[in-house]
């Protein structure tokens, strides 16, 4: 099934890439590992049981640390525990280990994330907005360092529980926290609040907020951009129509956490971010958000039936137009060398990714335009929201997406896989224009003998080889077989017995003489035949009892026989007509 060029879907094929644990540390490391001082925006995670054994060098070394565990894609906190020991943990364990920071920043003595929503209406080009209000979300039990092993009251009484046994201490997710018996219901001083009345705390307590707003929204485009390759690759590869507008939008949840020194830390994205509204503040949020996000996508931008009539349109042409011959000159490849292949099906595009001129200046110009009208619409429709990227001083991000495809694309491997592939390239190449100068020099030859024909010339005889190919997979090489089996020889010559084919045709002629006599067709021509009769002569000098099997259907070969003889034997002698039978005197 495929989408229509005036229809949006709320997923971008490939967002997973942030939006699982495991992908998300992935991603992020391998941008670290290349930019290890602009990409320390996460804690230091961990992909069990792949990094097992630097998680356990890394854990014996540093034993006052604490670890945080979670399972691979799970959600509303299920599954997570707080560790000091690495040893809790077992070799072949699917999980995401990340060092825990054990000093957040506390509001009242409580813990707390942030949950921001961020929009992406394009990922060729990115375009990437956030909405100006969002959730906190507190803890239910005031914060102790899970690392100092102090004892907790668990149940109202001291036990042997430590602070890293408690979960609603760690975790802040509602889904966790709104049963606990200390969550409270308030806007400004429950357990979960608007962002901007956190926004209002710690402008009136005189902390920089300027610069933590930058240092989160610094957050959000890097780590779209680590996942930028796939997200541009599965969206070309998905919905290679929609070149003049964004065939997709998405809503994420970037869960954000503060420590005591106001760094902001990712700890995860969410594809599928929480709507529903248990509460009046909930409503307030996503209701707004959702009516601005419908706004900002601007799913009135394609009319549908315009669309439609469009694509009938060019269906139709595609339909009528002649065939044409393929001109090499008149095709590029998006590198800017030639194309030495024709158009594909659609007329547009070379088979090997080639595309004609002028439809690409065409695409150009279109998206060009759509651009300039989107960046016009959404300037008069942000609502809520507010461009972070592209924007103002967003250039500093460019080099981050010319590295972000591959960690090892500059190794000495990847260089000498690139050069072996291009050697095979040049090879195939250099094969295939061998065959056609082979192809070319025989109908040249063919040409020459046509003519020599019809000028009176004897014309030659040339037969083609029976001698059986190998069966191939591709059909250019069976193509490629058939053409080389024809070879010019003299018949004047005698030609070599090939045993194969001389054992072929006897099996053959013995299973045409076993079709034949099963059919039961010698025994028809037999009966359909008539009897041969003997000559007059022949029948007088015959015996009483050979003239009557004579007249019978089948006569006696022996009668027959000896009358043929002594005839024979008559003829040989001076010119008389009498016949010497055995047994009789004339």
């Amino acid at each position: 099934m495929e989408m229509k060029r005036f229809q949006k879907i709320n997923h971008f094929p490939g967002m997973i890439e942030i939006c699982r644990k495991d992908l998300l540390a992935r991603n992020l490391n391998r941008m670290l590992k290349l930019f290890p001082k602009e990409y320390k925006i996460f804690p230091r995670t961990w992909c069990l049981p792949a990094d097992y054994g630097d998680f356990r060098a890394y854990g014996g070394t540093r034993r006052k640390r604490a670890f945080i565990c979670k399972p691979d894609s799970g959600c509303q906190g299920k599954g997570i525990f707080v560790t000091h020991n690495p040893e809790d943990i077992q070799h072949g364990e699917h999980m995401i280990c990340q060092q825990y920071i054990s000093k957040p920043f506390l509001i009242d003595g409580f813990k707390f994330d942030m949950r921001l929503y961020v929009l992406v209406t394009s990922c060729d080009p990115l375009r990437v907005f956030v909405y100006k209000e969002g959730l906190v979300r507190f803890a239910t039990v005031k914060y102790i360092d899970p690392s100092s092993g102090k004892p907790v009251k668990k149940g109202g009484f001291q036990g042997t529980h430590t602070a890293s046994d408690d979960i609603c201490m760690h975790l802040t997710n509602y889904a966790i926290n709104k049963r606990n018996e200390n969550f409270v219901q308030h806007d400004t001083m429950g357990s979960k609040r608007k962002l901007s009345t956190l926004k209002a705390w710690m402008t009136e307590n005189s902390y920089n907020t300027t610069k933590l707003w930058e240092d989160v929204e610094d957050i959000i485009i890097k780590t779209l951009i680590s996942a930028h390759p796939v997200l541009k690759h599965n969206y070309q590869s998905c919905f290679p129509k929609h070149t003049s507008g964004s065939a997709c939008f998405e809503i994420l949840g970037f869960d954000i956490l503060l420590d005591r020194k106001l760094k902001p830390w990712l700890l995860e994205v969410n594809h599928s971010p929480s709507f529903s509204t248990d509460s009046r503040l909930d409503r307030e949020v996503k209701d707004a958000l959702l009516c601005d996000t419908i706004n900002l996508i601007n799913v009135n931008a394609c009319n549908k039936r315009k669309v439609l009539e469009e694509d009938k349109q060019r269906v139709k042409e595609r339909l009528l137009q002649s065939h044409q011959t393929s001109r090499a000159s008149r095709y590029w490849l998006p590198s800017g060398r030639r194309c030495s292949r024709g158009p594909g099906p659609a007329g547009s595009e070379c088979p090997g990714g080639a595309v004609s001129l002028g439809r690409r200046e065409e695409l150009q110009s279109s998206q060009e335009a759509w651009l300039c009208q989107a960046q016009l619409y959404e300037d008069a429709h942000l609502g809520g929201y507010r461009r972070i990227y592209p924007a103002h001083g967003t250039e500093r991000y460019e080099r981050f997406f010319k590295h972000s495809g591959s960690l090892f694309r500059e190794t000495a491997a990847s260089k000498a896989r690139e050069e072996c592939a291009r050697q095979q390239l040049e090879e195939i190449r250099l094969k295939k224009e061998k065959f056609e100068a082979a192809i070319m020099k025989k109908k040249a030859e063919r040409k020459e003998e046509l003519h020599g024909e019809s000028g009176g010339d004897k014309p030659r005889t040339s037969t083609t080889s029976t001698a059986p190919s190998a069966r191939l997979t591709s059909r250019s090489s069976r193509i490629w077989d058939r053409k080389a089996q024809h070879t010019q020889v003299d018949s004047t010559q005698p030609q070599d017995i090939v045993a194969n084919e001389e054992k072929k045709r006897i099996n053959a002629l013995l299973q045409r003489e076993n079709l034949i006599r099963s059919l039961g067709i010698i025994d028809q021509l037999s009966r359909l035949q008539p009897a041969p009769q003997p000559p007059a002569d022949m029948q007088r000098s015959l015996p009483a009892d050979c003239k009557s099997q004579v007249t019978e259907e089948h006569p006696d070969p022996s009668c027959v026989a000896s009358a043929g003889d002594s005839h024979s034997q008559e003829d040989g002698e001076d010119g008389s007509q009498a016949l010497s039978i055995p047994g009789s005197v004339r």
